[in-house]
This record gives C-alpha cells, sequence and structure tokens, in this order.
C-alpha cells in the first residue's frame, strides 16, 4: 500500500506493531516508523527463568572470549572461572590460551555441546552466531549486556532455543548468589546463607 502525496509521488509504506499489540501502516522514512523501529518489543525471560537457566547449566562457551585484559568478557571469564562451578570455555579463532585455558576456533569444535553459549559479539553478527549455536545442538544463547538483535532473537526462538539478551551473565549470577554489589562487583561477603549454583 503506498499513501499519495501528489498526482505523480507516492512513498512507501510499511506495517509496524505498536507496544500495544495493535498494527498500522506509516510511511517507511517517517519519524515515527523510525522510532518504533529502534523500540524494544522483544521480551526475554524473567528473573525466576534466568536463575532456573543458570540452575540447571554446567558448561558455558564464550563466544568472543579475549585474552584482553581490559575486556568484558576477559572479566567475565574471570569471574566464572573463580567464582562457579560451570565449565568454561572459550571460541576466538585468534587465540590459543585464555586464562590458562585452551580456545577453541569455533563451537564446532568444542569436544562438548555446551549447555549456554555466551556471546561477546556486535548485534550484527548474531545471526550467525544462532546459526552455529544452531548447528552444535546447544539449547540456550545468551547475548551479553549491549547486545540487541530483536530479529535474531525471534529466529532463536522459532528453532527452539532459548534466548537471553542485553544481560551480563556474571551480573545475573552474582545477583542469583548473593555476591553483588549495585556497581556489579562481587562483594566478597562472607555469609553462612546456603548459596545455590
Amino acid at each position: 500500500m503506498s499513501i499519495a502525496t501528489d498526482a505523480s509521488t507516492s512513498l512507501a509504506t510499511e506495517e509496524v506493531t505498536l507496544a500495544n499489540g495493535l498494527s498500522c501502516e506509516v510511511p517507511s522514512d517517517s519519524p515515527l516508523a523510525k522510532l518504533l523501529k529502534s523500540q524494544r518489543t522483544w521480551v526475554g525471560p524473567t528473573a525466576k527463568e534466568r536463575l532456573g537457566i543458570l540452575r540447571r547449566a554446567k558448561s558455558i562457551a564464550i563466544v568472543g572470549a579475549s585474552d584482553n585484559p581490559a575486556r568484558s568478557s576477559y572479566f567475565v571469564s574471570t569471574y566464572l572461572l573463580s567464582s562457579s562451578d560451570f565449565d568454561v570455555y572459550f571460541i576466538n579463532p585468534n587465540a590459543t590460551e585464555i586464562l590458562g585455558h585452551p580456545v577453541y576456533k569455533s563451537l564446532a569444535d568444542l569436544p562438548i555441546v555446551p549447555d549456554i553459549v555466551d556471546v561477546f559479539r556486535k548485534p550484527s553478527d548474531i545471526p550467525s552466531v544462532v546459526d552455529e549455536v544452531l548447528a552444535v545442538g546447544a539449547k540456550t544463547i545468551w547475548m551479553q549486556l549491549g547486545i540487541w538483535n530483536e530479529d535474531a532473537a525471534r529466529y532463536a526462538e522459532s528453532k527452539g532455543l532459548t534466548v537471553v539478551m542485553d544481560r551480563c551473565i556474571k551480573i545475573e549470577h552474582a545477583r542469583f548468589h548473593g555476591g553483588l554489589h549495585l556497581l556489579g562487583f562481587d562483594t566478597g561477603v562472607i555469609t553462612a546463607r546456603k548459596t545455590v549454583r
């Protein structure tokens, strides 16, 4: 459908879905269409569901792992190795060792199928990572804080994957285990309270 502005010109329109679930057609290049495209409509697992994902998991593969201490993937890797019971595997085609552990070139090179694939890649790379996750048979893809790709998330869900997006696995794990400071760091508090993995 198009909207005519005069006898010789017409603007292309597109159907957009509003937050209330209703849809309408708007000019494709209008500010409203751009705003609606930028708004997030995908809703991921609840806190209780994320806790369940972490409790059930035994292994995590980190795609985009880095040996650079200034990178967030290094910080998260350090936390997971020191503060969790997860078997952690690193994926990076350009590294051979991170934190004393071997690095694999791709998910397909891993000796196991990881329970969670934690991703540190730019949003435009997520569709290809989803394909890799599906190919190896992993069940959960977890995209780190700042990574958002709704189309990839919906596609992954349509293929049966559990998707967590724009959440730090370190922060979530620490939050569920009583060790999270407001700044996202482990508090180091010693407690007699029984914690869950």
